[in-house]
């Protein structure tokens, strides 16, 4: 059995969505995204749906939840916290903990994402 798709409740769609494609890789699935709703996918075939927020609602995921994406090297995650800096991303450098390289941080759109090694 394998995971196929998840969805996020994001603040916004569009921004959530170009984010993911430029610093993750994911693909555009389904045609243009809209303010309303988007769809990704990996290389595994897993499908990632982003969905807007109801209007002035604001995004809240419960402590803990986050989306990881696991690198082949710590040298990866390194390179990947570089990027996100050079694009204005605020993110902490990576550190050690619970065993990995690695570091959190609030995506746009408001969901909070893991790179590890």
């Amino acid at each position: 059995m394998k995971l196929n798709h998840l969805n996020l409740t994001v603040s916004n769609v569009l921004e959530a969505h170009r984010f993911l494609e430029k610093h993750f890789g994911l693909k555009g699935l389904g045609g243009k995204p809209s303010a309303a709703m988007g769809f990704l996918s990996d290389d595994n075939g897993l499908v990632l749906s982003l969905f807007r927020a109801a209007n002035g609602s604001e995004v809240k995921y419960p402590p803990g939840f986050h989306v990881g994406f696991v690198q082949e090297s710590e040298a990866q995650v390194d390179l990947i916290n570089q990027r996100l800096r050079e694009d204005g991303i605020e993110v902490p450098k990576p550190a050690r903990q619970h065993g990995s390289w690695t570091f959190y941080f609030k995506a746009p759109g408001g969901f909070t994402v893991e790179v590890l090694c």
